[in-house]
């Protein structure tokens, strides 16, 4: 459970630093960007899945590379139930989000949540 924890504070950092970089993508601050993590991680758990198996096939011709369209599909949907407090401008920004979150998440998350201790 910590793990988790440490996980969305992670993301919610790293969705914050997203914010500043890019003028398109708003976060009305930290709480905001908590809330944004966690409803990702949901949607990773739910939504995410069926969408993968919905586009097996493009999946699997891009060799993958489509992964990271559901990952800003996810990002934007993530965004559109959130309303005003996270706002993406377009999904070209959603989708470069989502591949700077995917980096973050390799780099930072998962040795943490990898480590058995």
């Amino acid at each position: 459970m910590i793990k988790f924890i440490v996980s969305l504070i992670l993301n919610a950092f790293v969705l914050m630093l997203i914010g500043f970089l890019f003028e398109g993508i708003q976060l009305s601050g930290y709480g905001a960007a908590f809330i944004a993590s966690f409803i990702l991680a949901i949607l990773n758990v739910t939504i995410r899945p069926i969408l993968i198996l919905l586009t097996l096939p493009a999946t699997i011709l891009t060799l993958g590379l489509f992964l990271l369209v559901i990952n800003g599909v996810t990002l934007s949907i993530a965004s559109w139930l959130m309303g005003d407090a996270f706002v993406i401008t377009s999904f070209g920004l959603a989708l470069l989000a989502s591949i700077i979150l995917t980096i973050f998440q390799t780099l930072l998350i998962n040795p943490i949540q990898s480590n058995r201790s």
